[in-house]
């Protein structure tokens, strides 16, 4: 005698299972997006505040009877004799014309202009030379040299960087906050649609952990390919942007995009954050159909016990 397969319980597809896949996509990409976006915030901040915070500038104000080129190689050398620079570089006047170019155009003779020249020291970030005395044996060895040390600079990029990572954060929050809210309250309705099969199941007397589990592995599933959906549209979305930016370096775009934005790469601990999320999103549906159908086998066994709450009851 051969038995015939069983048919599932619940339907594989039905119009609140796949209303309830699309939210879940949406709030996924949504959440997924958002917490790309403040881990590219992060790290190009921390870029940037590295970049400063590990050179320092040493200028020099043309004067007349200046010998331009001695002073900059004896203000390099100076700098260097303090512990904790470790290298130091003298901007030619290519390099120089170039930093001007945005403001005073192309073919510059510097020579005809009284533009200062600069001399770059890279330090040691873990442990920076004394700037204090660097900036009085500068002055006088070469009165004309000042000491830039960027503290200004890194100062207000920290607090920059601090300020957008906590906007960040709350909008991230935010995002979360509705996600959870959107996926809840639409698996509680995909639920109702259902609720005749809890009722079935429930009066023939199937045990309340077989019925919770049925739900969870349906919920399950749906959540699963919409969160993955979801999920995988934004790691796309910023792999995309990562490529297009990598093959259009040196373009308007390009540059207004990277000045922007920074670079779109998000790293390892973005897709860790992105895989987290799917998995999130799973386990609180799938928590959200085991308490909603607990919730309303409770409510079946409170009717049966006194029919007069039947008309509080929601209707099948």
């Amino acid at each position: 005698m051969r038995v015939r397969p069983t048919a599932p319980i619940l339907p594989p597809s039905n119009i609140q299972g796949n209303a309830l896949m699309v939210v879940i996509a949406i709030m996924a990409f949504l959440a997924c997006l958002t917490l790309g976006g403040v881990s590219m915030v992060r790290a190009t901040a921390a870029g940037w505040q590295s970049e400063i915070s590990r050179e320092i500038t040493i200028q020099i104000k043309p004067d007349e009877g200046l010998d331009m080129d001695a002073a900059l190689k004896k203000a390099r050398d100076v700098a260097l004799t303090f512990v904790g620079t470790r290298d130091g570089t003298i901007m030619d006047d290519s390099a120089t014309a170039r930093l001007l170019e945005p403001w005073l155009g192309t073919g510059l003779d510097l020579a005809d202009l009284p533009v200062p020249r600069l001399v770059i020291i890279t330090i040691d970030e873990q442990n920076p030379p004394d700037f204090a005395a660097m900036r009085d044996l500068l002055k006088t060895e070469v009165p004309q040299a000042f000491l830039d040390d960027h503290r200004t600079w890194v100062d207000r990029l920290v607090s920059m960087a601090r300020t957008t990572v906590l906007i960040g954060m709350g909008v991230l929050i935010l995002v979360f906050t509705a996600m959870i809210l959107t996926v809840v309250f639409a698996t509680r309705g995909a639920l109702s649609g259902n609720r005749h099969i809890i009722e079935v199941l429930h009066f023939v007397g199937a045990e309340s952990g077989f019925v919770a589990r049925e739900f969870q592995k349906h919920f399950l599933k749906i959540s699963i390919k919409g969160s993955a959906a979801g999920g995988a549209l934004a790691a796309l979305l910023f792999a995309a942007a990562n490529l297009w930016q990598s093959n259009s370096r040196a373009t308007p775009q390009s540059e207004q995009a990277t000045a922007l934005f920074g670079s779109f790469t998000i790293g390892f601990g973005g897709y860790l954050g992105i895989f987290a999320t799917i998995l999130v999103i799973a386990l609180l549906t799938t928590l959200t159909a085991r308490l909603t159908v607990m919730k309303t086998i409770d409510e079946i066994d409170l009717i049966r016990s006194d029919p007069a709450r039947a008309d509080g009851a929601p209707k099948s």
